[in-house]
């Protein structure tokens, strides 16, 4: 991590900000079909509502960043992270601070455990993404079923749209709490349940692998032929989407539908995305298209990932 301040808190504030810019880039990034950008608001969501989400996330990041600092100095288990909490009280300062409801949940439960693995990371050197990953994993497996109950309680305070029912420890449930309790189910063996319909559960339990394996490495190889933020995000977002239909699109409109967008999205990086005239004419029709359906062909789930490729980006050093 280049240019990070030696004072250990000036250090977590530091990854603060840079995540917090990270998600400033990624809703600012246009045209991204189907998402709320500069240019789109949707019905009760508008892009200043993201804008203030970002903005009100910046204490937990760096709540979480002091923590990974203390844990990399044994002055505190993984398990005392607190990665449930930390995200649900970003998730509340979140909707306290704008009028728009549900806008950052999937980004917050990606962010705020790599905001631990970066203070930790930091704290034992210069930022390597092997080390960061590493780190990463450890966090990830510590949590508790203190951290799953902190986790339902953020979920159910957005009323978080296209849930479903399942099987095991639904969250509307009552039972399930006692349960979770009983067993000591931890967040990562919730997410494990969830991993086949829900791409942010599925991130954990493969320790970031479309961040780290599939987004970031594009990511990184368009920003080294354009050089222009913007294009970078917008072609990394449609690739993560040609290469994974999202899941919010197949829980509400069917997987049918999801694979409809992730082909169109794929014929529109196949014309150059938005690094051309005629890619970026196509993407602009689907985001008309989607646009028209309202929130039911939402790539949410996309967005969220494309968030946590451009925060590994930030936390790297990328500045604009």
């Amino acid at each position: 991590m280049r240019d990070l301040p030696n004072n250990r808190s000036d250090s977590a504030g530091e990854i603060s900000r840079r995540l917090e810019l990270a998600m400033l880039f990624e809703v600012s990034a246009y045209p991204k079909p189907g998402n709320v950008h500069r240019t789109r608001d949707y019905p009760g969501t508008r892009f200043e509502h993201f804008l203030a989400s970002a903005v009100a996330s910046r204490s937990s990041f760096e709540i979480a960043a002091e923590k990974g600092s203390l844990i990399s100095k044994r002055k505190l288990h993984p398990r005392d992270a607190q990665v449930g909490s930390t995200i649900r009280d970003a998730v509340i300062s979140t909707i306290r601070s704008q009028r728009g409801g549900n806008t950052s949940l999937g980004t917050l439960t990606l962010l705020i455990p790599l905001a631990v693995a970066a203070g930790m990371t930091f704290a034992q050197g210069n930022l390597q993404l092997h080390r960061l990953r590493r780190n990463l994993s450890r966090v990830l497996k510590s949590t508790t079923a203190t951290d799953t109950l902190a986790f339902y309680e953020a979920v159910l305070r957005v009323k978080a749209g296209g849930l479903g029912r399942v099987p095991q420890l639904d969250l509307r449930n009552p039972s399930s709490k006692k349960e979770i309790l009983r067993k000591g189910v931890g967040l990562l063996d919730v997410f494990r349940l969830a991993a086949d319909r829900d791409s942010i559960c599925s991130e954990w339990i493969t320790n970031y692998s479309t961040t780290f394996e599939l987004g970031y490495p594009y990511f990184q190889k368009e920003l080294s032929k354009t050089d222009d933020i913007n294009v970078s995000t917008v072609n990394t977002y449609l690739r993560i989407l040609s290469q994974k239909p999202d899941t919010l699109i197949a829980r509400k409109a069917g997987r049918k539908k999801a694979e409809w967008v992730s082909n169109r999205s794929k014929e529109a990086l196949a014309l150059g995305g938005a690094k051309t005239i005629a890619g970026r004419m196509e993407i602009e029709r689907l985001d008309d298209e989607l646009g028209k359906r309202g929130n039911l062909l939402n790539p949410g789930a996309t967005a969220d990932l494309s968030a946590c490729v451009v925060a590994v980006a930030t936390l790297s050093g990328y500045r604009p």
